[in-house]
């Protein structure tokens, strides 16, 4: 009997733990995705200023899932009847199709603009390896910039404005890892321009890290003001251009960095399914199955589960990675599968000093204790053996050596 081909999309946490976890099973698994590495995207901030190392948050496909096939693929349609995916590749654009017997779309989603003219083409965002290395170079850039000489003190100020526009867990702790950089590197290797530097957070709603508790809100603002870094909330930006944006109360704010981390919208292969969506994502069922069909399923950024609202983040794409593992594991064995259960785990947050925050289930705690959790939990939830000794040295050699400054 021909093995059922199983065929995941996407490369993020729903994707990868289905697949890792979808092993020694009679099953031709195949995944496809653009990139050929899971990214563990909670230390993404960490490398954008040099405090680890791209390289130590990769794990590559082809290694780490050796049981499944793997094809550099980017899906823009879907063809039910015949039960192909079809894409191109991300390298010379070049079509071609995957056959299936069961999908798993777990493809995610993208950067979102909200409509706000200017973002796509002067803004930096912070969902991939690439957009981390562009803002660390962009960082050193308005430093070198700033240092030239005969430059006028306007121009050195509005080149060493970092902008973060987005208060949520990335906005914060990638305004964290800047400040800490700043202060713990920068002041020896540009000294004269150290205390120009500004760090400015727009938040569109009252408060920063809406999701966690008040408490844990309100300190993480307080922390932020004792450093030093400018926090403004109901800031809604209108439109932005080369070095300035504006907000809608017509405010004029000049940056030398602008690193937009609002959120997400729908990805296009997502947009152009016929599937019924809400919100722009795709409604399944309690068992993860796409509304109205039998072998196709949904999890992660680009799916929302009918009547249960859950947050778009890797814990819940995580856990409906493994969920579906064990439900094709249960399908194959002639079993009952049971509906998929969310189980909240808590909340993180690094905002900087050697400080974090908290929000677990009955614990609502912050400080350095709660930093040391924090990076033990990220450690732990690190796959490979390589990338856990690689972060711990990575975190090592930042605390004894600093930062590298080198512009590549």
């Amino acid at each position: 009997m021909q093995a059922r081909k199983v065929l995941a999309l996407g490369g993020g946490f729903a994707a990868y733990r289905f697949v890792r976890d979808l092993r020694n099973v009679n099953y031709a698994l195949t995944l496809a995705a653009p990139r050929n590495h899971f990214l563990f995207t909670p230390l993404l901030p960490s490398t954008t200023v040099g405090t680890l190392e791209f390289r130590s948050i990769l794990e590559p496909f082809r290694k780490t899932c050796p049981w499944a096939t793997f094809h550099l693929f980017e899906a823009t349609s879907l063809d039910v009847s015949r039960k192909v995916v079809l894409g191109k590749s991300p390298l010379d654009g070049i079509e071609s199709e995957l056959p299936f017997d069961d999908l798993i779309i777990a493809v995610g989603a993208i950067a979102g603009t909200f409509g706000v003219p200017g973002v796509a083409e002067h803004a930096l965002f912070l969902r991939e390896i690439p957009d981390s290395l562009r803002i660390r170079r962009q960082i050193l850039d308005c430093l070198e910039r700033a240092s030239a000489p005969d430059l006028s003190p306007e121009r050195r100020k509005n080149l060493l404005h970092f902008v973060v526009v987005g208060g949520g867990p990335t906005g914060v702790e990638f305004s964290a890892e800047m400040h800490d950089f700043l202060w713990s590197d920068l002041k020896e290797a540009y000294p004269d321009l150290v205390d120009e530097v500004q760090i400015t957070i727009l938040e569109a709603t009252h408060q920063l890290l809406g999701a966690f508790d008040a408490v844990l809100s309100e300190y993480a603002a307080k922390r932020f003001a004792r450093a030093h870094i400018t926090v403004r909330t109901k800031s809604t930006v209108a439109r932005v251009e080369e070095e300035k944006l504006f907000l809608q109360e017509g405010e004029e704010i000049p940056f030398g960095l602008l690193v937009w981390a609002t959120g997400n919208a729908p990805n296009p292969f997502i947009a152009a399914l016929p599937f019924a969506k809400e919100k722009g994502r795709m409604i399944v069922d309690e068992y993860l199955r796409v509304a109205g069909q039998d072998s196709i399923y949904a999890l992660g950024d680009c799916a929302v589960v009918e009547g249960n609202a859950m947050p778009a983040t890797g814990q819940v794409a995580e856990q409906q990675g493994k969920y579906l593992a064990h439900a094709f594991r249960l399908r194959a064995k002639g079993k009952a599968v049971p509906p998929f259960l969310y189980r909240p785990m808590g909340m993180l947050a690094y905002v900087g000093g050697n400080r974090a925050v908290a929000d677990l289930p009955g614990i609502k705690s912050h400080g350095f204790g709660v930093f040391l959790f924090w990076r033990s939990v990220y450690l732990t939830k690190l796959i490979s053996l390589r990338n856990k000794v690689m972060v711990v040295f990575g975190w090592l050699r930042t605390y004894l050596f600093g930062r590298d400054l080198s512009r590549i």
